[in-house]
């Protein structure tokens, strides 16, 4: 049946290549063929997420972008920029040169104009409609916030807050004129994307004449079309492709980076004291787990990538016999089912999850690797987390899973998970030190000083055995051999291709 089924989904693919190919042929040149998993209705950046996908296109630029190694770089702006002294008054400068598909200057206006549109059209950006945005001259621009806002850069990396020339573009959903080195070809709402090289692009030589992006939301298509050479290359590839292409190294290459998607569990200290906590995250095996998981998560240390500049925590290895030492220092002891007991009580957590994101395997893996200690496991599955076992702390252990990066600063997740009285805060954990920390981080304009106060936070909580944090998602990324430059290497999932993408061979 699934081999039916498998091959009815490519003679399907097949069908819709080759109506795509009659209606607009890209055949001429140097183009890339791409799977990606969401196709939108709208090509304006500013609204929804629509400019997750004109960024992965090529098409659109903001004034910075995120590195590899999850800082901020610059893209139109200049990487130099200065905030006043009260910190409330930042000053960005275009870079020289800078233009639209259609040879027009970008302006500090222009930019000023883009970021009060997004502030109108999209409502997670309607705070910067509270900014003071005033353009100094034609490449100077000054943002003045109501209150010190450190991370103001790394909003204004996101890709909805691209720069579209406002004047030209004669529709925005179907066709904007931005700055990036590619230009919409065609464009199928909720289909197709085909792009072209753009002939004024500011930022160099653009080395495709252009790219193809094919709306392919199931796994089995895209492995079958990879296999068939009909794509070049995508993302978010699964386990059982993955083997297979591991197992022809002549013909694909594959790349996993820890992206910014975290499985972790909380741990309910109102229920568990401290010997019972220290316990079971010596027990948990995360390297483990991301084996049996297929490679599509990294084993985490902390909640955010080892790469990043405040991913730089510790903790302590799985040790299987120092949890049973603890435990019996503690006054467990072994029962005749081989689990802990204490005054005539068994030693059994209730594990609480929801079955999406893996979360309902490493559930499992859990209670064996605690069984295997002398700790018992009973489960807790609710479809719904945040109304049942968030809201009422009806849990031992809590798992979940959320982006924990969401711009390349860690203030999101440590506001949310460990300041007192945030949305995470249901585990009971309490540390003085810890809110002094996230008071100063909130407000902390240097960039180095930021990373090592979410450093010293997030090591707080590990050494308190507050959280467990198990697994990154793997931005796994195949392509065909000679395909190069297709942001294989950046953990965020909003680039794809660039100027240097490139085809050799």
């Amino acid at each position: 049946m699934k081999k039916r089924i498998a091959l009815l989904l490519l003679a399907a693919l097949l069908l819709g290549l080759t109506a795509c190919g009659s209606r607009n042929p890209q055949t001429q040149g140097k183009v890339l063929r791409l799977a990606v998993d969401f196709a939108y209705p709208s090509l304006d950046a500013h609204k929804e997420y629509y400019g997750w996908f004109t960024s992965i296109y090529g098409v659109t630029e903001a004034l910075f972008r995120m590195g590899d190694d999850s800082s901020v770089q610059p893209a139109l702006a200049e990487k130099d920029y200065t905030v006043s002294d009260d910190g409330l008054t930042w000053t960005v400068t275009l870079r020289d040169g800078v233009c639209f598909s259609n040879g027009a200057p970008v302006t500090a206006e222009m930019a000023v104009r883009n970021l009060r549109r997004a502030a109108e059209v999209n409502s997670r950006f309607a705070y910067l409609a509270a900014y003071d945005m005033t353009a100094v001259d034609e490449k100077t621009l000054t943002i003045t916030t109501p209150e010190v806002y450190p991370t103001l850069l790394n909003d204004l990396a996101s890709p909805e807050l691209a720069i579209l020339d406002l004047d030209a573009s004669a529709d925005l959903d179907t066709a904007p004129v931005a700055t990036g080195p590619f230009v919409i070809k065609s464009f199928q709402p909720e289909g197709t994307v085909e792009v072209s090289r753009n002939q004024h692009y500011w930022g160099g030589e653009v080395k495709l004449d252009g790219a193809v992006f094919y709306y392919m939301q199931e796994d089995e298509p895209k492995l079958m079309a990879m296999q068939n050479d009909e794509i070049d290359a995508y993302t978010s590839v699964t386990a059982a492709a993955r083997e297979i292409y591991q197992a022809d190294p002549d013909r694909y290459q594959l790349t996993d980076v820890p992206a910014t998607r975290l499985q972790f569990y909380i741990l309910n200290q109102e229920t568990l004291d401290d010997t019972v906590r220290a316990a079971v995250n010596l027990t948990v095996d995360c390297r483990a787990i991301a084996g049996y998981l297929g490679g599509t998560v990294s084993p985490a240390v902390g909640p955010f990538s080892t790469t990043a500049a405040y991913g730089q925590v510790t903790k302590p290895d799985p040790d299987p016999e120092q949890a049973r030492a603890l435990l019996e220092q503690d006054g467990y002891t072994r029962g005749k089912d081989g689990l802990y007991e204490k005054n005539g009580r068994p030693l059994t957590l209730t594990v609480a999850y929801y079955p999406a994101r893996s979360l309902d395997s490493i559930a499992l893996l859990m209670q064996e690797q605690l069984k295997a200690v002398g700790i018992g496991v009973t489960f807790n599955c609710q479809e719904d987390p945040d109304a049942t076992y968030i809201a009422n702390r009806d849990f031992d252990i809590a798992l979940y899973c959320m982006i924990a990066d969401k711009n390349g600063d860690p203030y999101y997740f440590i506001n949310s998970t460990l300041r007192r009285g945030g949305y995470f805060d249901v585990g009971g954990f309490d540390s003085h030190r810890c809110q002094q920390l996230i008071d100063r981080l909130q407000y902390e304009t240097d960039g180095s000083q930021r990373a090592e106060l979410a450093n010293q936070i997030v090591q707080l909580a590990i050494d308190d055995n507050a959280f467990g944090y198990v697994g990154l998602f793997n931005k796994t990324t195949v392509a065909r051999k000679g395909v190069v430059h297709i942001a294989e290497s950046c953990p965020f999932d909003f680039y794809f291709i660039s100027a240097d993408t490139d085809i050799i061979g």
